[in-house]
Order: C-alpha cells, then sequence, then structure tokens
C-alpha cells in the first residue's frame, strides 16, 4: 500500500527529534512542514536533492493534492509536524482524505512542547502524594471544547494542568480555575516558545497570571502549566518523595533495607 510519513519534529531545538524521525526526514524525496512552527535548522537536513514545500500558506485540500501527486509519482513523503502529531496535530483531517486516495500514513511520534517546558522549567508533573495526573487541555476561544471538557470541570480535580494554544485567553483561566477552587497562590510556570534559542520563562501565580504574561508581552506559542507541582520550592519538601527509590521500598531488582 502507497504511503507517506507523519514526523513528530520536536519542540524547536532541532535535535530533539527521534532518531527514527531524522532517519526519514533525511532520506525523503519531498518534504512538507509548516514554515511558521518547524525549525529550519531541522529542514535543512533533508537531502540535497528533496522536494523542500512551505505549507503554511496552504489549505487541507491543497496539501492532499501536493501529497497525493508525490505519492503517485513514485516519491516518499515525510509531512513534519512541530511536537508530537498526536497533540494538536490536525492529521486526523489529512489522514482522512489520504485514505480516500488509499494512501496509508504512518506517525512517527515526536516530543511534545508540553514535556520539552517541563524539562525548562526543572519540573515533575506528577508529584507522590501531591498529583499523580496531568490534564493536557486548552481554554476554550475561537474553538469551542465538548460539553464535559470545560476547563472548569477539569481543574475540579486539582491536578496539574497543561493549557496547549491558550496564551490570549488567560483572563478567562484564572476565573474558571478560582471558580474550581484553586487558590490564588497555586504556581503557574508559562514557556514560551520552549528549547528554542529566545525561549522564555515566567514563573508566577495564579492571581498573577494575565498580568505578567502582559508584561512580557506572551500571547502567543506559550505552554501554561498550573498546579503545586511547579512550586519553585517543591524540591526542598522530602514529604514528596518517591517510594521507588526509597531504601525501605521492595521491588523485582531490589531488596528493601529494614528501617531502623
Amino acid at each position: 500500500m502507497k504511503k507517506i510519513y507523519i514526523v513528530g519534529a520536536g519542540p524547536g531545538d532541532p535535535d530533539l527529534i527521534t532518531v527514527k524521525g531524522l532517519h526519514i526526514l533525511q532520506t525523503a524525496d519531498v518534504v512538507m512542514y509548516t514554515d511558521s512552527l518547524v525549525n529550519e535548522e531541522l529542514i535543512a537536513k533533508a537531502k540535497p536533492d528533496a522536494e523542500v514545500l512551505k505549507t503554511a500558506g496552504m489549505h487541507l485540500e491543497e496539501m492532499v493534492e501536493i501529497i497525493i501527486d508525490r505519492v503517485e509519482a513514485g516519491k516518499s513523503v515525510a509531512r513534519i509536524h512541530t511536537g508530537d502529531p498526536a497533540m494538536y496535530g490536525a492529521i486526523m483531517e489529512q489522514m482522512a482524505l489520504l485514505k480516500k486516495a488509499d494512501i496509508e500514513a504512518e506517525i512517527i511520534p515526536g516530543v511534545s512542547s508540553v514535556f520539552a517546558s517541563a524539562a525548562a522549567v526543572g519540573a515533575e508533573l506528577t508529584i507522590p502524594d501531591l498529583t499523580q495526573t496531568l490534564i493536557l487541555t486548552r481554554a476554550e476561544g475561537r474553538t469551542p471544547v465538548p460539553e464535559y471538557e470545560k476547563l472548569r470541570d477539569l481543574a475540579s480535580h486539582h491536578c496539574t494542568i497543561a493549557l496547549f494554544l491558550s496564551a490570549t485567553l488567560t483572563k478567562k483561566i484564572v476565573k474558571e480555575l478560582q471558580a474550581a477552587g484553586w487558590t490564588d497562590d497555586t504556581p503557574v510556570a508559562v514557556v514560551q516558545r520552549a528549547s528554542w534559542p529566545d525561549q522564555k520563562i515566567v514563573r508566577t501565580t495564579l492571581v498573577n497570571l494575565d498580568e505578567d504574561m502582559r508584561k512580557n508581552g506572551i500571547r502567543k506559542h506559550a505552554m501554561i502549566l498550573a498546579g503545586w507541582a511547579l512550586d519553585p520550592a517543591i524540591h526542598n519538601n522530602d514529604a514528596y518523595r518517591s517510594k521507588l527509590y526509597d531504601a525501605t521500598f521492595t521491588h523485582g531488582f531490589r531488596k528493601g533495607v529494614k528501617p531502623q
């Protein structure tokens, strides 16, 4: 069956692509990428005679028509997506049209911006005895969210929340989290352009989120991480240590030491 590759490019740093993804990029006859999001340094790794096409200005049908044309001509095609294609990657609609043309799409996962952002602020998003759940979502703006996925309802779990595509909706975010019972001093970390050379990190609290983002001029390309796992002082609290490496904890590879 004819197929193309949908490759996760990672969050921005050209080194944060998987080995498999890089191999596909370097051997593809045709490379299509969203030039407004994917790092040009990564695309420069395509083979010298590859056809490289920018797609930021293309609509869906236009992109798919090009893919079908190149595949029918016997060429290997790599569609390069920012981050991981599974998260707000708009791949389903591409795959639906390709399937009608009897073209399979193989997805190569990538490093999501949520994990690049967590790394940038040195955070573990799941802390023992504090939170063991991470919700990946977006605030409701021009794109609606399903009725049972309103931010206020999700926030009622009081776990770590990562907000994609929400940098212009901070006033709404603050109101929704407050309505869910989040305290004003809840830690928030905002990472703009995670892993890029011009990466910007803003540490703030829920009540100051909107103002601090305004002062820093952040209104796009930002990940908002909220919850007590983002507390900058969390490393100083021994109460949240994992059981996995506790000396008294026994598992299949280690016998625990009896407490004195």
